[in-house]
């Protein structure tokens, strides 16, 4: 995979057209000539590695934004769709949606939102479209990285002067001077089935006694972005253009927790303090008085152009196995995309080791190779001898970029590696001993002579 071609037109004619450039204009800022660019942006020739630093030189350009632009997610993301039963006759192989990404990246792209706006194939088109996809596909477009927020979210924690101290009290004290808006934590039997309320009648927030002082911050927090961030969050929704009322506040529901986030851990402090600690995550909890699931999903957003953070995916599941979040920024992680998971992942086993962080090195069938992190979550308000929830969050960065992590001491980033797949159904490794199904498309092989290391034996390629 290491020599593998890179062809990359989409991504390319997309930096083109933001700049607003013509392609001779754009060809002799790169010192190549106009018709090699148009061969480029055609996928008939392969992004080069001096035209690559040439681009990120000229326009600031991420070179990892390649992959995350890729017209349906990439390979990944078309193979993950073609797992879906519907296509399981086609036997469609890898060299074939190569061809197709290479040849026709718009009729790659049209598939994919048909197949999303489908409901996987399953037929839900009748019912309209999923909102958790809507903005799923909103927040992927952006990279989970907004600019505007962080720029608004950083200013308003420098004016609250929340470098240190009770972040609970200066944000209490800012809502109650300056909104007239005063905070009141409630005993469970006034607010037994709710954490946060907003009462405008008697101008006060009201918070559940069972929050935690991280999770209270936070819930101020929110409150504060809904009043302070208006105009940029606003921007933002009204620029995603949804048609679904329920996605629009779903949308506005994340854009207020990554304000409310960004004022916890202002950008330009958080990044210092995570390349100095190693992106140490307990050490930036107490440093910041956040949350394990805060500071993960806010290490996914570090995108600034010039001040960029390591490429963080995160992934939040239960004991099921079912993804409730999702946030792969730039790392463009397959792992994140995708709907099966592989039990060699060791996600599921931080259940059984809970308030502990399971670290492994893991390698996909691909050749990514990942350094990953699990932890059991909690969310607020269980009480005792009630029926509670518990979940693992997930995430990782490849391990090519994990040597200044902290959890990365002692371990050897180029040597041996879990191999892992996207689930049974979309993994093609044919010698492993935890396959519980085929690959779809791959017809079953069975042979009474034979007993093999996997139980399950397929045709290959």
């Amino acid at each position: 995979m290491a020599d593998r071609k890179l062809f990359a037109g989409h991504a390319v004619r997309r930096l083109r057209r933001h700049a607003a450039l013509t392609q001779a204009a754009m060809a002799e800022t790169l010192a190549i000539s106009p018709s090699y660019l148009n061969l480029v942006e055609r996928n008939q020739r392969p992004l080069s590695a001096q035209l690559l630093v040439k681009l990120a030189e000229s326009f600031d350009f991420d070179p990892r934004a390649l992959a995350a632009n890729e017209p349906g997610g990439g390979e990944a993301g078309i193979r993950r769709r073609l797992a879906d039963p519907m296509f399981a006759d086609l036997e469609i192989d890898r060299n074939e949606i190569e061809e197709w990404l290479a040849g026709a990246p718009g009729g790659v792209e049209a598939f994919a939102r048909a197949f999303d706006r489908m409901g996987a194939g399953g037929g839900v088109a009748a019912e309209g479209p999923d909102p958790v996809a809507q903005v799923r596909r909103e927040i992927d477009h952006w990279r989970n990285h907004f600019p505007d927020l962080d720029a608004a979210a950083e200013q308003l924690a420098d004016e609250m002067r929340l470098g240190a101290g009770d972040l609970y009290g200066a944000v209490a004290d800012r809502l109650r001077v300056k909104h007239q808006l005063s905070l009141r934590v409630l005993p469970v039997e006034v607010m037994p089935d709710m954490l946060r309320r907003l009462d405008l009648h008697a101008r006060q927030l009201q918070l559940s006694e069972l929050l935690d002082p991280a999770s209270r911050a936070f819930a101020a927090l929110f409150q504060l972005a809904q009043i302070e961030g208006r105009a940029e969050i606003d921007a933002l929704v009204v620029g995603a253009g949804f048609t679904d009322r329920a996605a629009e506040r779903l949308h506005r529901r994340h854009l207020c927790s990554y304000f409310a986030a960004a004022v916890m851990m202002p950008y330009a402090r958080f990044l210092r303090a995570c390349e100095a600690t190693g992106y140490d995550i307990e050490l930036l909890q107490r440093r910041f008085g956040a949350g394990f699931e805060q500071v993960a999903h806010r290490l996914t957003t570090l995108q600034r152009v010039g001040a960029r953070g390591l490429p963080f995916f995160m992934v939040r599941i239960d004991r099921a196995g079912q993804a409730s979040k999702r946030f792969s920024g730039a790392s463009n992680a397959a792992l994140v995309e995708a709907d099966g998971r592989c039990p060699l992942w060791r996600l599921h086993h931080a259940f059984e080791r809970p308030g502990s962080l399971t670290v492994q090195l893991v390698e996909l069938q691909e050749g990514g190779r990942w350094l990953t992190m699990a932890r059991t979550v909690t969310p607020q308000g269980r009480r005792y001898g009630a029926t509670g929830a518990e979940f693992v969050v997930g995430m990782g960065v490849e391990a090519s970029l994990a040597g200044a992590l902290a959890v990365a001491r002692g371990v050897d980033l180029a040597g041996e590696a879990t191999p892992i797949g996207l689930g049974c159904r979309a993994c093609l490794r044919p010698d492993c001993p935890q396959r519980s199904a085929p690959p779809t498309g791959r017809a079953l092989i069975v042979n009474e002579n034979e007993r093999r290391l996997s139980p399950i034996s397929f045709a290959g390629d």
